[in-house]
């Protein structure tokens, strides 16, 4: 009646092929789930088709989870370096962007033909296009229901994911899992996702669409100095995408366009010593030209440097160097790279992502309460959650 498992694994993404991989070179008996047609689609789809598979700066304070020490055990047992040399055993050629941002020099399909490799090394059973219907624990064992027969295992590992990029499959399937069995939900909120504003600074947005800069984002006293991108939507690029899992409906952000330069030390200079430069060119060697005109618009200023009062310099070094603005809301999942939030680091152990209230079954990756900043720490934590589950499942 039913199909008998050591591990049944249900989540064909980062995280459940890595977990995969591991249990079943331990010589466990493997099934892995997933409920699309083609595996790694999320992986697929990353870093513009690259996949920022890691970073070389992973630490635990480049993750958000209610509890931040969670992270540590995971990383300590399977690091960046350890998936680095994975990917040179494959051979795969790779590169770093920046901020120690890794990506291949090919495609992510790379990544995802070395993951399947790998499982198939291992003798993982794989199954597609399965929509799973119920599970149930009986005694010490879990009870899978699917389109695709009945299953039994010892040990159930859920790799579902967020609710993140809905149209390749995210769902809230994990977490009402999760649920089922008692376990706590941290709020979940779409994470690394572009802000959205009222009508006044949309405008503004969309006079600039396309334009991007350097620019330093900071919330309370966190702060992202990367790139920056108006678009018709409103602001995105990574210091806004990184600020977003940080900010809180109903409160400023702060926008420095200019963080190297202190504007009104540099505007005072300016007067002193070309009284006769016109101020929009003085703004134009600082800012790209339609953003620097609009600002200068916006404050009111225009003519000679030298007939433009201290006081109204100060208010346009404001607005280049301290800009303050109030986000309405974000994207929400559809755009969001992560999901914020998921089952609570609380209910699990952290050695090995086992339950503490039900032995024998897992949560891995992103259903977890941890969440990466931008730049290949989402991928890691997917490889070292994966991981170190399946030692132990």
């Amino acid at each position: 009646m039913f199909e008998k498992y050591n591990v049944i694994i249900i989540g064909a993404g980062a995280a459940g092929i890595m977990c995969a991989i591991e249990a079943g070179k331990r010589g466990r008996k493997v099934l892995l789930l997933d409920h699309a047609k083609k595996i790694g689609e999320k992986i697929r789809i990353s870093g513009g088709g690259r996949c920022n598979f890691t970073n070389l700066n992973i630490h635990p304070n480049k993750f958000i989870s209610k509890n931040p020490k969670f992270i540590i055990s995971a990383l300590n047992q399977y690091n960046q370096e350890d998936f680095i040399k994975l990917i040179n055993k494959h051979q795969i050629k790779f590169h770093e962007k920046k901020l120690g941002q890794l990506f291949c020099d090919g495609s992510a399909q790379q990544i995802i033909d070395m993951l399947l490799l790998e499982c198939q090394n291992a003798k993982v059973i794989l199954k597609k296009e399965t929509i799973v219907y119920n599970i149930e624990k009986k005694d010490d064992q879990y009870l899978i229901e699917a389109n695709t027969g009945k299953y039994l295992c010892d040990s159930l590992i859920i790799a579902t994911g967020g609710l993140s990029v809905p149209k390749i499959g995210a769902s809230a399937f994990g977490y009402e899992i999760a649920k089922k069995f008692n376990l706590n939900i941290v709020e979940t909120l779409p994470a690394l996702v572009p802000l959205t504003f009222s009508e006044k600074i949309l405008e503004m947005c969309k006079e600039l669409s396309g334009l991007s800069l350097e620019a330093m984002v900071s919330y309370n006293k966190i702060f992202f100095e990367e790139g920056m991108l108006f678009t018709h939507r409103g602001l995105s690029g990574p210091s806004v995408l990184q600020i977003s899992s940080y900010w809180k409906l109903g409160d400023d952000i702060k926008i420095n366009l200019s963080p190297k330069i202190d504007m009104f030390k540099f505007l005072e200079n300016k007067k002193k010593l070309e009284p006769k430069e016109d101020i929009s060119k003085v703004i134009f060697k600082i800012l790209p030209k339609r953003l620097a005109s609009l600002i200068c618009k916006e404050v009111g200023v225009s003519g000679n440097i030298s007939e433009i009062s201290n006081k109204l310099l100060k208010k346009l070094s404001n607005q280049i160097n301290a800009w303050f603005v109030k986000p309405i809301g974000s994207e929400g999942y559809r755009t969001a790279e992560v999901t914020l939030g998921g089952v609570d680091t609380n209910e699990l152990y952290s050695k090995s992502m086992m339950s503490i209230k039900h032995p024998g079954l897992f949560f891995i990756g992103e259903v977890v309460d941890v969440t990466g900043h931008l730049g290949g720490y989402n991928f890691q934590w997917a490889w070292s959650s994966g991981f170190v589950a399946g030692q132990y499942a």
